[in-house]
């Protein structure tokens, strides 16, 4: 039959923080011992983003939107100006 073991910290949830491997101690017990993280090499801050505006801040299709509704906007009221001219004369 299987042996059982149970975390010993606070969540049991299986996250990358929360791993563990079952140990046999000399006493013939099995104990949980957690693992540490597997680090990935070190990356400066300009490295760790995408080059273009509101890079680590929005995603790709928000950023197009964004860009979009301004142009939109501006269209908007370079016709809403030449109505007003028009609606003038």
């Amino acid at each position: 039959m299987v042996q059982r073991v149970t975390y010993r910290r606070r969540h049991s949830y299986n996250t990358r923080s929360n791993k563990v491997a079952k140990v046999k101690t000399p006493g013939n017990r099995l104990v949980v011992q957690y693992l540490g993280k597997h680090f990935q090499r070190l990356l400066s801050r300009t490295k760790k983003r995408v080059s273009r505006a509101y890079g680590g801040v929005l995603c790709g299709c928000c950023v197009r939107d964004r860009i979009l509704r301004a142009f939109l906007y501006e269209e908007f009221k370079i016709n809403k100006r030449l109505k007003d001219r028009k609606s003038k004369k």
